[in-house]
């Protein structure tokens, strides 16, 4: 977890909408879409069987018969919550099985753990989330967590094990990207992390060193204010995915604050979010094949 996802709601929330132009028709087309999503997908809460105990989910997928590819989303630091509810429910009706665990199911299920309900510029508030986090964070728990949301996910009869898989993650959840990508390289084709927080570091443990084991077309997107704390983070990236010969891309959002793609987040900026969902639903279109 990075400082800007501690300090979100410090930024301004008010970055405009004019830095990709969004237009009030665009917004009532994205409500259309939204509303759509409830009414033609199946949605269920499930718990999932993993190495260390039973993760609550929720499940997204298209009404009707058919298979189509599977996509694991990664929360935030906030967990799971209607916003990633919202978020699933709009990529099934684009035609995916998808799956959001709640990540920290180790600290208990998602309404117990209730990691929204922090007030992050609280320091006492911060110190507690700290080991809710690290429930998810620590070795070996995504290399544990990932295979078995993507064996329930292969398991749904409404999953086409043939195609593809895809993985997204948020703040936090952006690492876990990266780590899902490299433990299961023959599986994740199309991976995306949206103001991802520490995916690179200086230790032996940087997200960023796992690229040379992935397979996956990464689509990174970067918050401006990530961007401005740690400058040269981007093109370590670029150079890594270089380097390994890999289909990658890793933007800078100017304008775009830490948070901005999850709707709720005090930074939410409707005309970014749109943009780098634009370019994951390309991402998933070219890969989950």
């Amino acid at each position: 977890m990075c400082d800007d996802e501690i300090h979100q709601d410090l930024v301004d929330p008010s970055i405009s909408r004019r830095a990709f132009g969004l237009s009030a028709a665009a917004a009532a087309s994205l409500a259309a879409t939204l509303a759509h999503a409830q009414d033609s997908v199946e949605e269920k809460d499930v718990d999932v069987k993993t190495p260390d105990g039973v993760a609550d989910a929720a499940l997204f997928y298209p009404k009707g018969k058919g298979k189509w590819p599977a996509v694991l989303i990664w929360t935030d630091i906030f967990g799971l919550r209607p916003a990633f509810r919202d978020m699933g429910r709009r990529l099934a009706a684009q035609g995916y099985v998808v799956l959001v665990p709640n990540p920290f199911y180790r600290q208990g299920r998602a309404a117990a753990v209730g990691a929204d309900k922090f007030d992050f510029s609280k320091p006492e508030e911060r110190a507690k989330l700290m080991p809710i986090a690290a429930s998810i964070t620590g070795p070996n728990t995504v290399e544990s967590d990932a295979p078995a949301f993507l064996a329930f996910l292969d398991a749904q009869p409404q999953t086409d094990k043939k195609k593809g898989a895809g993985t997204q993650g948020y703040c936090m959840g952006g690492p876990l990207v990266y780590r899902t990508a490299a433990v299961l390289p023959d599986r994740i084709r199309g991976a995306v992390t949206c103001h991802g927080g520490g995916l690179v570091t200086q230790t032996a443990a940087s997200p960023h060193l796992l690229i040379p084991k992935m397979k996956a077309e990464v689509y990174s997107a970067v918050a401006a204010n990530d961007d401005q704390r740690a400058p040269t983070d981007k093109d370590v990236l670029k150079k890594a995915f270089a380097d390994a010969g890999k289909k990658a891309t890793v933007l800078v959002y100017d304008g775009c604050q830490h948070g901005w793609c999850v709707k709720g987040s005090a930074v939410y900026n409707e005309a970014g979010a749109e943009k780098a969902w634009a370019e994951l639903s390309a991402l998933y279109k070219r890969n989950l094949v």
